[in-house]
């Protein structure tokens, strides 16, 4: 990756230029603005914008349950969307192609009065059936845990195995917002964020107004930038305006799954990015929350980070509870992060979670991967990169344990369904 640096700038050490602190900061976040925004352009030419790649034919196989031989049997009967033809014959698919074939096999077996095989293959919630939308927020209050990686590698599964997802970032940093392309403070303006739909004052917005499609089909963002922190600042105000009377409307508690429940027929499962700190904003994610994936970077500091994030936890929502929020979650689970299986004091970290939470710790591992970093390193996920990128070894090593720990995560939401 290129990370030459387009221009240069006067020095800003203040020792020297005795330039107030403030100022000597904002000028370092506008060079480094401005360099990321270059950065932008030379990585996703020509519009700055980022695309998904193709998928092979097996690739898109594996992905909706059949076999490649069938996907080609179906492309000479002209029957579904006709896949791409790149040198030597072959074949590639799209994202929403691949949907439109989910689409197609689902409305053939439903004609054939299988409806277990058409759910096989559009995996939608069926609402008739009390399958309700799944809200998962993945938490922990320690930097470095995972969190934000984990987020977004589970919505973009989920999306490529044929479910609905909107991907919530409800971190000021708006890291997950950057994975999908965007650059906070030149692409959003005011009540951009989730701040906008759950925001006490007349500026609150529909949820609907404030999502955007992303370049995965069936995945839509509500993106995030400092803005969020408002609410923070805002709640103390709007509890002490409603102890005096002058404040109505849902309790923080209640804003975040109000607004969630305004677009709950569009969507089978949010993933909500939650910030690393138990605020307002954290607490009314786990309130609008049917099931909660806790990030945990296998290190003793980190696993007693999490034990004080239980407490505080734990201590907070009963406050909730008492006050009406409701707090009952399909499935709970420790999920663990850059694990590294050759590493002794890890695995014997791991073995110890086990024994103490038994299967709420997940059953697969994050591994930690050269893969997963490098993809990074152009705001790139492992499900956005193609194998010829990488060693193969590597490569597969990663998307084997991401596509395990995602699929356990589907196989909770699915059993949570009561399918």
């Amino acid at each position: 990756m290129d990370m030459t640096v387009t221009q240069t700038r006067p020095e800003t050490d203040l020792s020297h230029a005795r330039q107030p602190a403030d100022e000597a900061i904002a000028a370092d976040a506008r060079a480094l603005s401005e360099q990321l925004k270059a950065m932008r352009e030379r990585l996703f030419p020509p519009t700055a914008m980022k695309t998904l790649r193709s998928f092979t034919s097996g690739e898109a196989a594996k992905l909706i349950g059949v076999s490649d031989g069938y996907l080609r049997q179906l492309s000479l009967a002209g029957e579904g969307p006709q896949p791409d033809t790149g040198t030597g014959g072959r074949r590639s698919y799209s994202l929403s192609d691949i949907n439109a074939l989910r689409r197609h096999l689902a409305e053939q077996a439903l004609a054939k009065g299988n409806a277990a095989k058409a759910r096989s293959y559009l995996k939608w919630r069926d609402r008739e059936r009390g399958e309700h939308l799944q809200v998962i927020s993945v938490t922990n209050f320690k930097g470095g845990s995972g969190k934000t990686t984990s987020s977004v590698h589970i919505a973009q599964y989920l999306a490529m195995t044929g479910h609905r997802v909107l991907a919530v970032d409800l971190d000021p940093q708006a890291s997950l917002s950057a994975l999908f392309g965007y650059q906070p403070e030149l692409d959003l303006t005011g009540n951009d964020t989730l701040y906008g739909a759950i925001r006490y004052d007349a500026e609150a917005r529909p949820l609907k107004d404030i999502i955007r499609p992303t370049y995965f089909d069936g995945l839509d963002l509500v993106p995030g930038n400092l803005e969020l922190q408002e609410f923070e600042h805002t709640t103390p105000q709007a509890l002490s305006a409603r102890h005096n009377g002058s404040e109505a409307g849902p309790l923080f508690f209640a804003r975040v799954q109000a607004a969630l429940a305004s677009v709950a027929d569009d969507y089978d499962v949010v993933v909500i990015d939650c910030p690393p700190q138990l605020g307002y904003l954290t607490l009314s994610a786990l309130c609008a929350s049917t099931s909660v994936l806790v990030t945990v970077h296998p290190q003793m500091l980190d696993v007693a980070s999490m034990n004080q994030f239980l407490y505080m936890t734990s201590d907070l929502l009963s406050v909730v509870r008492e006050a009406g929020g409701e707090l009952n979650f399909d499935f709970l689970r420790y999920l663990v992060t850059r694990f590294e299986p050759n590493d002794g004091p890890q695995a014997q970290i791991v073995g110890f979670m086990r024994s103490l939470f038994g299967d709420r710790v997940l059953t697969s591992a994050m591994v930690k991967s050269t893969a997963v970093s490098d993809a990074g390193l152009t705001k790139q996920t492992l499900y956005e990169v193609g194998r010829e990128n990488f060693t193969r070894a590597t490569y597969d090593r990663a998307i084997e344990s991401l596509n395990a720990v995602n699929g356990e995560i589907e196989a909770l939401i699915h059993a949570a369904w009561g399918r």
